[in-house]
């Protein structure tokens, strides 16, 4: 194994250091016999000391103005850079995922930083005409005040970074509950931007299990709550939030279709495919989990998505020969296995399956099924590489089906019929349309973010809508004093 000097698991609460309160081990999923280090795990009183640094710092990073948080932003983006390895390594030891992938994150958070400190110089106020004369009325942006960012653990590195940079160049201070599976990863990113020269007390870092996020989330000092994860947990900030009038972000599940017409070039086709379904171990909330095969093209398309499956090589993410990694936990894994067992026992026929090393009990194996639209997989998110295919006979029907589903994250079609890829784009209920690519993948520089389910109401993530969630609009009136004798 690669050797790196493991952080120390620690809090950081107003620019300080803390390993108070209990600990706990971090696990590489891969190797589980081989604990990555070791982490404090705070309480209720450790995300409210954190919320009162956050607190106190926030009049100073305000008045601290846009360019100097500029150049934070873009000092970190060298750390990011710099230290890529070392963050890819952590995410690999924590995640599972593989190496490139993991590398993929940290630099492609240089990025995140890079385009959000250049966003801030750009214009954001106007001007409007008064009917009074002599009167100016302009918009400005105030920062919310101080945010709670609640991350997960399928992206530990970019994923806290897409939040944490708008947040911050908008004058916000931050207080970020980690997940509890990647905490030495956090703690790496933590440094970055401290040591880019984020002050103390506008980055504030906290670690333990769900409940601080509760506490976080209750904090009646806290404006706003960014998340991202599950369904239920998220409703449950949105009523928690809402109620005292705070703003909140939601990034919730998918249950992203592909839809494959019968003039898709399947060269093209199966590959992104089976990327976007099996791809980090199918932990991805833009993971493709349901394939619509339109008329003649089922057969063929099945034969070949089963070898590209079955293909695929699974093992340690530190490996360069591996494709997949492992599932995150041995818990997270159950949840895979019992929906897989679930939809075998309703019907589902494997198709196909990879083999799996049989030296982590967290490996699964990626699984293709086919079956028909009463399964419960097919209506039910399983956060793991499993895909199904179903045959419909009509474009109408592939469209209605796309859209049968509480979610609306992503969509993939795959065809090279100009009025189908009208069609797809202003019919599919999906956040993000992808046209002849995978439903997973987006681009740092366009918003992201789903409909329905999958979505809160509140701007975008990413892009140049992201500073709008932090920031809150003011129209002054300026009118001319008197003049001066």
């Amino acid at each position: 194994m690669t050797q790196i000097d493991i952080p120390v698991g620690a809090h950081l609460i107003g620019g300080e250091w803390s390993t108070t309160g209990g600990t706990a081990l971090s696990i590489n999923p891969a190797r589980p016999d081989e604990p990555v280090g070791e982490h404090a795990v705070g309480d209720a009183s450790t995300a409210a000391d954190a919320v009162s640094a956050a607190v106190d710092a926030q009049k100073a990073w305000r008045d601290i103005g846009f360019k100097r948080r500029a150049e934070i932003l873009e000092a970190a983006a060298i750390l990011f850079d710099q230290r890529a390895d070392e963050l890819a390594m952590l995410a690999t030891l924590e995640e599972g995922k593989t190496l490139p992938e993991s590398r993929g994150e940290a630099t492609l958070s240089a990025e995140t930083c890079r385009y959000q400190a250049g966003v801030i110089k750009m214009p954001r106020e106007s001007v409007y005409p008064s009917s009074k004369r002599g009167e100016t009325i302009r918009t400005l942006r105030a920062p919310l005040g101080t945010v709670g960012v609640i991350t997960p653990w399928n992206f530990p590195i970019l994923i806290p970074v897409w939040k944490i940079a708008p947040a911050l160049a908008a004058g916000n201070t931050v207080v970020w509950k980690t997940a509890s599976n990647t905490p030495l990863t956090s703690v790496a990113i933590a440094k970055v931007f401290q040591d880019a020269g984020v002050p103390a007390g506008a980055l504030n870092l906290i670690l333990g299990p769900g409940s601080m996020g509760g506490a976080l989330v209750a904090d009646g000092r806290v404006d706003g709550v960014t998340f991202t994860g599950s369904v239920p947990v998220g409703f449950g900030i949105r009523e928690t939030v809402t109620a005292r009038n705070g703003r909140v972000q939601l990034e919730l599940g998918g249950h992203n279709p592909a839809i494959v017409f019968d003039d898709a070039n399947l060269d093209v086709a199966v590959p992104l495919i089976v990327a976007g379904a099996m791809g980090s171990t199918g932990q991805k909330c833009t993971a493709t989990r349901r394939v619509i095969a339109v008329g003649g093209i089922y057969d063929e398309l099945v034969e070949r998505m089963g070898g590209a499956v079955s293909a695929l090589s699974i093992g340690d993410g530190q490996d360069p020969n591996t494709a997949i990694g492992p599932i995150v936990a041995t818990r997270a894994r159950a949840e895979v296995a019992e929906g897989l067992d679930k939809a075998i026992s309703q019907g589902a026929e494997v198709v196909a399956t990879a083999s799996v090393p049989d030296s982590s009990e967290c490996y699964f194996a990626p699984t293709l099924l086919t079956g028909s639209t009463s399964l419960d997989i097919w209506t039910e998110e399983v956060f793991g590489p499993i895909s199904t295919v179903v045959k419909v006979d009509s474009e109408d029907e592939a469209f209605e089906l796309a859209n049968n589903t509480e979610f609306g994250l992503s969509a993939s079609v795959f065809t090279n019929d100009m009025w189908r890829i009208d069609r797809a784009t202003h019919e599919l209920q999906a956040g993000l349309v992808k046209i002849n690519a995978p439903t997973t993948g987006s681009e740092i520089h366009v918003p992201f973010g789903g409909e329905k389910s999958s979505s809160g109401h509140a701007p975008r993530e990413q892009g140049d809508t992201a500073l709008d969630f932090f920031t809150r609009t003011r129209s002054v009136y300026i009118n001319p004093g008197t003049p001066a004798p």
